[in-house]
């Protein structure tokens, strides 16, 4: 009895492993993920039906906690799909983000996929931390059926791709209507002109509000500079690209005012703010946040108010505004796994469930076909973030080139000047003169 049993075994076995090295007939496909986000649940096979080697992908982003919980979703969506990937992310708000990255980056240990800001592209690209993606591109393993050359341009430097776009925004500005309503304010028109803007922030301090809990210096007044045929740096990157402090005067002597009348919150208030959970808008406290518009969304999920998004004053809005690359997803050059994060990032972009999750946090969608296939089912707010790009599109100027090699250092001593300029311990000429002479000395060295 024991060697029949024995035998028995044996041929079930033998069965067994027949089976589990055998033919197609079986196959579910080559399990690789399509353009769309398709793919099996157990991932892609090799070309002997086994299954694929653990990876794990470290990604990196800034964010607030809504972009948080959306990406967080998008990891488990790919998760599911490509079971052999593990993914560890790696988040935080702005200013804590470029605080890790810069330690990271020194000790050669950079995450797989690191969001990337316009900002910064150009510094980690030029030393060497950033892949060029363009091969992957011509490869066909990140899919640009549907993307427009122009989207992709906005991560080309020197002929290379280093990042890949996520999402098309504008620079504008969102208002509380209701706070409008109760101080029997008028909205303002969208042709608007800076006098107009001025003036509405001293209406709403005037019932008990401010205006606003701060503006970016950097980005606004090169807005600004662009409104008057000018530009915060040189098209070489050398100095600035303006030569009259006429322009630095006239646009921070307007926010000098202002921060003088208490329309702008107190600089020590503005820096406890972490988010935008927190932030004078959501407490019902400021009339206006001025923001990317893929910042509307998070925004706009964090006050749970009817924030409309909104144009910048003119004149020259025309001139001033430009579509830019919300961000991008970069990878790292010394990265092991170069091919499994471009798959990632292919994912995030084209596939479109993991777009429902996200509904334009990172900006409109590059992907025509995901822009299509979202529209009607998106609410209010992102619909409105989409028309206001389309209503940019058509009202904007060709974006400047990324900001120079240094041009982090610059912003520090623009953001310094200015805070001081407020603090009143030096004249707005002297802070125009200054912020000139370390700028160009900075720039210069490039």
């Amino acid at each position: 009895m024991k060697k029949k049993a024995f035998l028995l075994m044996v041929a079930v076995l033998l069965l067994f492993l027949a089976a589990c090295s055998g033919g197609s007939s079986s196959s579910t496909g080559d399990g690789g993920q399509t353009a769309n986000g398709g793919g099996t649940s157990e991932g892609p096979a090799d070309q002997n039906g086994a299954a694929p080697e653990e990876v794990t992908l470290r990604i990196a982003w800034w964010g607030g906690q809504s972009r948080h919980d959306v990406t967080l979703e998008v990891i488990e969506l790919y998760q599911e799909q490509n079971p052999h990937v593990i993914i560890e992310p790696e988040f935080t708000g702005w200013d804590e983000y470029w605080q890790r990255l810069a330690p990271q980056a020194a000790a050669n240990d950079l995450p797989d996929i690191i969001q990337m800001d316009l900002s910064y592209i150009t510094q980690y690209a030029t030393r060497g931390q950033l892949a060029d993606l363009t091969p992957y591109v011509e490869s066909g393993l990140f899919n640009t059926e549907h993307i427009s050359d122009s989207a992709l341009s906005g991560g080309m430097l020197d002929g290379k791709l280093y990042g890949i776009n996520l999402g098309v925004n504008a620079i504008g500005m969102t208002y509380n209507p209701e706070i409008l309503e109760a101080t029997g304010l008028s909205e303002p028109s969208w042709d608007w002109t800076y006098d107009e803007w001025e003036q509405l922030a001293y209406d709403v301090t005037e019932h008990g509000y401010y205006f606003t809990q701060g503006i970016n210096n950097e980005e606004f007044f090169n807005y600004y500079l662009r409104t008057q045929g000018q530009s915060l740096y040189a098209k070489d990157g050398r100095s600035l690209g303006y030569d009259d402090d006429r322009y630095f005067i006239e646009y921070f002597g307007r926010i000098q005012r202002m921060y003088d009348a208490g329309a702008i919150a107190p600089i020590d208030m503005a820096a406890q703010i972490q988010s935008w959970e927190d932030g004078l808008t959501a407490r019902g406290e400021a009339l206006a946040d001025f923001v990317w518009s893929n910042q509307y969304v998070g925004l706009t999920t964090a006050t749970q108010k009817p924030l409309v998004l909104h144009p910048l004053p003119g004149p020259g809005v025309k001139e001033g505004l430009f579509l830019k690359p919300s961000m991008y997803f970069s990878v790292f050059e010394n990265s092991d796994v170069k091919e499994e994060a471009v798959k990632f990032i292919d994912f995030f972009i084209n596939d479109i469930e993991a777009n429902r999750i996200m509904r334009g946090d990172r900006g409109v969608p590059i992907s025509s076909e995901v822009q299509e296939a979202l529209r009607p089912e998106l609410d209010d707010v992102t619909v409105a973030t989409f028309d206001f790009i389309a209503w940019v599109d058509e009202n904007s100027s060709p974006i400047d080139p990324p900001p120079p090699v240094g041009a982090s250092e610059v912003v520090s001593e623009l953001n310094d000047l200015v805070e001081r300029m407020l603090y009143k311990t030096i004249t707005l000429e002297e802070a125009a003169a200054q912020f000139r002479e370390a700028a160009n000395s900075i720039l210069s060295s490039n």
